[in-house]
């Protein structure tokens, strides 16, 4: 087995023991990186001469004893949080060639624990996507089925753990793109509480839906980048003050008596036979386990998709007018005078899915219209947010499927946007009401493809979710298979 292929816990522990380098981890990832980078597409951009100074500098510090949490961990970034001096592009045209002056909270976090930063990753651009079909850059593939998508729209972020390219790796969730493309690539993905991680240098989709959060190849090590990411940031204005335990802590805890809400509303028709089936199976090892699922109500649950589709659009158009040639990034050479350059810089800056969102979510908040469409969407999001108070009074968590199906064919939604926003329909009302989530892979269809199961829990309870997850993980025994790349 390659070092590529173990987990962060893994290592550290082979690190402590002296039994193998940060050097020689890396040196493996960057080697499987050459293999399959080719087929996958996972990065926009690697960062492989950085990574081996950084490792070298690790080794030193192995040496003195210097070991922390994540001391010699090659790990992926998704290309829209900011890199000093390092490009950072959103996967978009309009800022292919811009490169931060600072470094993202969560960077700075990864740095001082030690980690070795391998690459960026492609994502859908400006994370507007759930296929990683919109980047500027191409699409990502995924590595169980390379004719498939991986999910989005951090599905660079998620091939590159599936297909061993790092360790773990970094993405961020505005209506799904961390847990649908972890189900769909048989990873763990987590979407942390709203304001649990700093959003400091995220580069903003929909403010008040983004959150940054790990996918890692075992709950153990969702639990480790946890510690790390998680907690206060002063410089970021929706960054909560709240304590932060050791995740660790709830790895192999039980969850006998534990009460587990089955939502009606997620076991819908429409939904894949083998997914339902396969989280049909993920109940009875709850029970097995010691939880008592129940049903519950959440009622609300049918708006969630049109009210994320005016939100996100509405605020995303708010956070991209700022992209005009004007500062920073892309600016058309073709222009006779200022209204020409924003028009013309816009228009072929960014990608038809991006523009799409824009003039959906303009018209959303324009006069006569903001009144109809953003306060009865804001309106009844207050609602999705009360369904889950409510059933988080009678439940410890609640467990639904990650994704309606498995990962479809390249290219099969591309030209069916309501099909697309649908794929996100079990993970969008998490960020709607700012709850954690957590997807698991729970087994494979017939053809070999991963599907994930996904487990809520209330505000800032995130180490609920890996206390479940963590049993689930250990009683369902799921086969570890990799992709035959």
């Amino acid at each position: 087995m390659g070092l590529d292929q173990l987990t962060i816990n893994e290592l550290q522990e082979k690190l402590k023991n002296g039994e193998v380098s940060a050097t020689q981890i890396t040196q493996s990832v960057f080697s499987r990186i050459d293999a399959v980078e080719d087929k996958v597409h996972s990065y926009i951009l690697l960062m492989k001469e950085e990574a081996l100074a950084a490792a070298a500098q690790a080794d030193k510090n192995i040496k003195k004893g210097d070991i922390k949490s994540l001391t010699g961990i090659p790990i992926a970034l998704k290309d829209i949080v900011c890199t000093k001096g390092i490009t950072t592009t959103c996967g978009s045209h309009i800022l292919h060639n811009f490169i931060p002056p600072y470094n993202a909270t969560v960077v700075e976090k990864l740095s001082q624990a030690g980690a070795i930063f391998v690459g960026k990753a492609n994502m859908d651009e400006f994370a507007m996507g759930s296929s990683t079909e919109t980047s500027y850059f191409g699409p990502t593939r995924n590595p169980w089925d390379l004719k498939r998508i991986p999910g989005g729209s951090s599905g660079g972020s998620a091939t590159a753990v599936a297909a061993d390219e790092c360790i773990a790796s970094i993405g961020s969730d505005t209506g799904g793109s961390i847990r649908q493309p972890a189900a769909l690539c048989g990873v763990v993905g987590m979407k942390p509480t709203y304001g649990r991680v700093s959003r400091f240098g995220l580069i903003a989709f929909a403010s008040s839906l983004d959150q940054i959060g790990p996918f890692t190849k075992d709950v153990q090590d969702c639990a480790i980048m946890m510690n790390v990411l998680a907690g206060y940031d002063p410089k970021e204005s929706t960054s909560v003050n709240a304590e932060v335990p050791d995740y660790r802590q709830f790895i192999g805890r039980d969850i006998k008596g534990w009460k587990v809400g089955i939502p009606k509303e997620y076991f819908i028709e429409g939904i894949d036979a083998e997914v339902n089936a396969a989280a049909k199976k993920a109940i009875k090892v709850i029970e097995q386990s010691g939880g008592q699922c129940m049903d519950i109500n959440l009622p609300h649950t049918q708006y969630c998709v049109a009210v994320y589709y005016i939100i996100a659009p509405a605020e995303a158009s708010s956070n991209l007018a700022r992209y005009d040639g004007v500062k920073y990034g892309f600016r058309s050479a073709e222009v006779r005078d200022l209204l020409e350059m924003y028009k013309t810089t816009r228009q072929q800056g960014f990608g038809a899915e991006v523009k799409r969102r824009i003039m959906i979510g303009t018209y959303a908040l324009s006069a006569g219209y903001y009144d109809a469409y953003y306060k009865k969407a804001s309106q009844v999001r207050a609602l999705i947010k009360k369904d889950f108070e409510e059933a988080f009074k009678i439940c410890d968590v609640i467990l639904t499927p990650t994704t309606p199906t498995p990962a479809f064919k390249i290219g099969e939604k591309t030209n069916n946007p309501l099909q697309m926003y649908l794929s996100d329909i079990f993970t969008i009302s998490a960020n709607l009401a700012g709850i954690p989530g957590i997807s698991v892979p729970c087994g494979f269809t017939k053809r070999g493809l991963p599907i994930g199961v996904q487990f809520l829990a209330g505000h800032f309870e995130e180490g609920k979710l890996i206390q479940v997850a963590s049993a689930y993980e250990k009683n369902a025994k799921i086969e570890k298979r990799r992709p035959a790349l």
